[in-house]
């Protein structure tokens, strides 16, 4: 496999135009408007037949190697296309776009990497160069019903201009070990307090042995490890807040403060590791394989694989799952969510030629959110990558099957709950942890600017966001104090993000504030 660029055609008609060569085969047949076809006679009601779409699609490879085209052809028969994935892989993917889309070589549907990809394009969205497709939607059975309010965070001027794929609003919560939580006899926390608690108390209890055990473990991620969920919890805005009228980064919020000397807190009484600030993902689980920790915060889902790999260690442990917490700033639980979607499908006018293409195209994509294609897509094929049991799925055991002919098409699916059958859990933990995900969407928190636009931000948003985050080390570490965070902030500001501030505060007020 190239390393960098791999591409398959498959020629699923390819018997049909060795017999029939006429007209412009698998991709079906055109007539001009001026009627041409009606001086055809008898013929004109077979050059109105039209054959497969023929249909190449731009996508993220996450897997080691090219996936077989046993799922392409189902999909190809199920949806009458001649389909042709050009699989990138991931690791080249944003550089694989850009230099396509600079070149005018991007295929009919192109997916983004990422919702950074995404802002990246902005630009080039508001300059034509993409398909608006919103009005069209509501001529799909499926396309029709698609999330508003996620459709409103996809959204470029207020314009909709691509698919999304579907993910769970709010994953995020804290996972604990209840064997040791019962041990102690201590109640299912329910507010920061009682989590504070818990955490102190395995530490003093000392339950892991050799005076080493840790309340919670957490790692160098401000995101997806502990502390934005936790500022969740603090009353603290997902990413930019509202006050009087008036859009502000999280960072100037009381909230912020107040979780910042939370786990400074945490930090000085030794409940968490020590070197939380350049502690990877993968020692910080392994704080919780071996038995070490007992509190960890991030996605919920991670449940699963935590329990599996703590009990080869710890017969004994056992998890549990929680997402509802309040505090003293914060009297009804609140959780950070996404915008609502992974990565977004768009159609360049550079390849989509014509209106009736774009319409051939959205009514391929309106079938992935039926209930045939949404679980083939996820799933597989029933009897090679799944089972059946009671109504539920119940994955294979041929991890190796899989990933050569199904898991690379995850990154392709759309639908992840729309018509998707429900999965057969083999611990109660694991499904507590979706449930309350789903239930999580009546209280998520949302950016307000993931739909606006700010010129700066796009330029200078990354880097200006490291002098806050290096900030937000030191003062939980000790090295700085209130007044010198607020320095970091004024630097912040002096370099760019007044302006981000300016401009996403119009963007905000152009589109009604809401």
């Amino acid at each position: 496999m190239n390393p960098k660029y791999v591409k398959r055609t498959s020629m699923a008609c390819a018997a049909v135009l060795a017999a029939t060569a006429i007209l412009a085969g698998c991709g079906g047949s055109k007539t001009d408007n001026g009627g041409a076809a009606q001086t055809a006679g008898k013929d004109a009601g077979a050059a109105k037949t039209e054959g497969p779409l023929k249909l190449t699609i731009m996508a993220n490879l996450s897997t080691p190697e090219v996936p077989s085209d046993r799922i392409e052809k189902i999909l190809e028969e199920k949806t009458n296309t001649q389909l042709e994935f050009q699989w990138v892989p991931d690791g080249s993917y944003d550089e694989k776009f850009q230099a396509a889309f600079a070149t005018g070589s991007l295929p009919q549907a192109a997916y983004l990497k990422n919702q950074s990809s995404f802002v990246l394009l902005r630009d080039a969205i508001k300059n034509g160069q993409f398909w608006e497709i919103g009005p069209y939607l509501k001529d799909y059975p499926n396309l029709s019903k698609l999330n508003p309010d996620v459709l409103k965070n996809t959204a470029v001027e207020g314009k909709i201009y691509s698919l999304y794929q579907e993910r769970p609003i709010a994953r995020q919560g804290v996972i604990y070990r209840k064997d040791w939580a019962d041990k102690l006899g201590l109640p299912e926390p329910k507010t920061v307090d009682d989590l504070y608690n818990m955490m102190k108390k395995f530490k003093e209890a000392d339950l892991a042995g050799g005076g080493k055990t840790l309340g919670l473990a957490d790692r160098n991620d401000l995101i997806y490890g502990s502390f934005k969920t936790l500022s969740s919890y603090f009353n603290t805005p997902n990413g930019w807040g509202v006050a009087d009228g008036k859009l502000v980064p999280e960072f100037m919020t009381k909230g912020y403060m107040d979780t910042m000397k939370f786990i400074k807190k945490l930090r000085d009484e030794g409940l968490i590791n020590q070197d939380f600030p350049v502690t990877s993902k993968t020692d910080q689980q392994n704080m919780m394989y071996t038995g070490r920790a007992g509190v960890y915060i991030g996605s919920m889902q991670d449940v699963l694989t935590i329990q599996d790999k703590t009990s080869k260690n710890v017969k004994e442990a056992q998890y549990d799952v929680l997402n509802q917490f309040t505090s003293e700033f914060n009297s009804k639980p609140t959780t950070w969510g996404i915008p609502g979607f992974g990565t977004l499908v768009v159609f360049p006018k550079s390849s989509v030629k014509s209106e009736q293409e774009l319409k051939q195209i959205l009514a391929f994509f309106d079938k992935f959110f039926s209930p045939e294609i949404a679980n083939l897509l996820k799933y597989g094929v029933e009897g090679s990558h799944y089972t059946l049991v009671d109504g539920k799925v119940q994955p294979g055991t041929d991890e190796k099957l899989k990933e050569k002919e199904q898991k690379p098409y995850l990154t392709v699916a759309l639908a992840d709950t729309t018509n998707i059958l429900p999965t057969q859990y083999t611990l109660k933990a694991q499904e507590k942890a979706v449930n309350l995900s789903n239930d999580a969407v009546k209280f998520a928190l949302q950016d307000p600017t993931v739909p606006l636009d700010s010129k700066t931000f796009n330029e200078k948003g990354a880097r200006l966001q490291d002098i806050i985050k290096d900030a937000t080390y030191k003062f939980m570490l000790g090295n700085i104090d209130e007044a010198g965070f607020q320095a970091a902030v004024k630097k912040w500001q002096d370099e760019g993000g007044a302006k981000i501030m300016e401009e996403y505060n119009a963007s905000y007020k152009a589109s009604g504030g809401k």
